[in-house]
């Protein structure tokens, strides 16, 4: 039986962020189909594992604890696997970042396709998520990051506020070029850091994983090709 049971659609976005955890940990997980999690959205909320509105969701198969929620399956793994930093308050900065994470993909998809993208509200966004990346770089300024070592919270090794970041902007920026040049200009320090955790073994694995199981898919739906059309993607 695998470490624990999945529930994602079959693309990387929100859920990418799980499975990198999980692979740095070197966990193993099963994935729900998606049919299974349609059912289960659709069905009574007596029935869920735990009351969730939609995926991602994480079963613990060792102990039978159900989570949902991205940031709260995060939270949970770095507690539970020790991805987290020692001091109270690098594990706020941890949740934070996660938290940033979070907001990041739901902005560049526009709150899930509430909208859809044109020139000009791309054009409009770009200064916001220019200052997004700026968050990430001043905060590895701070600890002592580089372009060519460090950590983002000035840790000895990759801890999961790393892995958080290395997922995000690389799942991000091998999909759309234009938002990777936006960060190399933008926050070359960060940039390097995720290259640098994107790197190791299990996370580039997980990635070609992703490569070949999702294609050039991010989030799917109209919200991607618009975004797609906006970027030349």
């Amino acid at each position: 039986m695998a470490d624990y049971y999945f529930y994602y659609w079959h693309m990387p976005f929100r859920g990418q962020f799980v499975r990198a955890a999980l692979a740095f940990a070197g966990k193993t997980w099963t994935e729900a189909g998606e049919g299974v999690i349609s059912d289960l959205m659709h069905g009574s909320v007596s029935l869920m594992p735990v009351p969730f509105m939609g995926p991602p969701m994480l079963i613990d198969t060792k102990t039978d604890f159900a989570i949902a929620q991205m940031p709260a399956i995060l939270l949970y793994l770095g507690e539970s696997l020790s991805l987290m930093p020692n001091s109270h308050a690098m594990r706020a900065m941890t949740l934070k970042i996660v938290n940033d994470a979070n907001d990041v993909i739901d902005e560049i998809t526009l709150d899930g396709g509430r909208a859809m993208w044109t020139t000009a509200s791309w054009e409009k966004f770009v200064p916001r998520l220019e200052k997004w990346m700026s968050f990430w770089e001043e905060t590895g300024r701070r600890h002592g990051l580089t372009a060519d070592a460090g950590f983002l919270l000035g840790s000895k090794g990759p801890e999961l506020a790393d892995v958080v970041t290395a997922t995000l902007w690389s799942t991000m920026a091998e999909r759309f070029p234009k938002i990777g040049e936006m960060l190399e200009e933008t926050a070359p320090l960060t940039a390097g850091v995720t290259r640098r955790v994107s790197a190791l073994p299990a996370l580039a694995k997980l990635s070609a994983k992703a490569r070949h199981d999702y294609g050039d898919a991010y989030c799917g739906g109209q919200i991607e090709a618009s975004l797609r059309a906006v970027l030349g993607a």
